[in-house]
């Protein structure tokens, strides 16, 4: 079957034959071995088996893609892939993996979609069975579903629902606010502390993961629960405390056994 190369600048070239065709500065390249099936009316385009677009701020592959347009084919204001597909977002320090990706270019939002989906916000690694959501151009992301991981040098976040805010200084992203919550128990693991929750919030004016409802944090071999409970990341301090209905629980295991 032939390969169809679209390389969108000025104007638009459709060639059948790749040899002798290179992408430049300022131009988007588009490959597929199904061609390329244009729906005028509607603004969109299909493109069908082992798709790739390439240009100067990100490529993508999949098996199917559909591309929005403005008012031109080069005009794309938003793509929807489905099968197998990848993301690399080298302007934005973005790349990520799904069975669906949808990226809308002007509010540079991505969402990642599917079982084992990822998406790397630099550092910061992002997992999940369901979505995960990035909107670079506000600062915010959301991860929802099973298995949702975030990670990065500092924390290592397990529950089914994980959203928080970033901002760019100095070219690096830096994660501002958290908020983790699991109704089976939420994880956060840092260096030397492991803990539980059915929520957790951290705001990085006060350096603080509050913990709220079956709390438990667990140091080598202490174990302590409650109600409430707090860890100063900067201080490498915590605390827990019990509402008028309960006790705080703390347990020392025997290092020998």
């Amino acid at each position: 079957m032939n390969i169809a190369k679209l390389i969108i600048f000025s104007f638009i070239l459709l060639s059948f034959s790749t040899s002798g065709i290179s992408r430049e500065i300022g131009e988007t390249e588009i490959t597929t071995d199904d061609g390329i099936e244009v729906f005028q009316n509607e603004k969109y385009y299909l493109l069908k088996k082992n798709v790739t677009i390439a240009s100067d701020d990100f490529e993508i592959t999949s098996d199917r893609v559909k591309a929005n347009f403005e008012i031109d084919l080069y005009d794309i204001t938003s793509l929807e892939t489905k099968g197998n597909s990848t993301l690399n977002a080298i302007k934005y320090g973005i790349s990520g993996k799904g069975d669906e990706i949808w990226v809308d270019i002007i509010s540079e939002v991505i969402i990642v979609l599917g079982k084992d989906s990822f998406l790397n916000l630099q550092e910061t690694k992002m997992r999940s069975n369901g979505s995960i959501k990035v909107n670079n151009s506000l600062g915010n992301f959301e991860l929802k579903g099973a298995n949702s991981n975030l990670q990065n040098d500092e924390l290592d976040i397990y529950g089914e629902y994980i959203s928080g805010v970033f901002s760019e200084f100095e070219g690096k992203k830096e994660i501002k606010k958290l908020i983790v919550e699991d109704e089976n128990l939420l994880t956060i693991n840092t260096e030397n502390l492991e803990m539980n929750a059915k929520k957790a919030v951290y705001d990085d004016q006060t350096n603080i993961i509050e913990l709220f409802s079956k709390v438990k944090i667990v140091k080598g071999q202490e174990i302590i629960t409650g109600d409430y409970g707090y860890f100063d990341t900067i201080k490498n301090s915590y605390k827990v405390k019990s509402d008028n209905t309960s006790k705080v629980k703390v347990t020392i295991k025997n290092s020998n056994e």
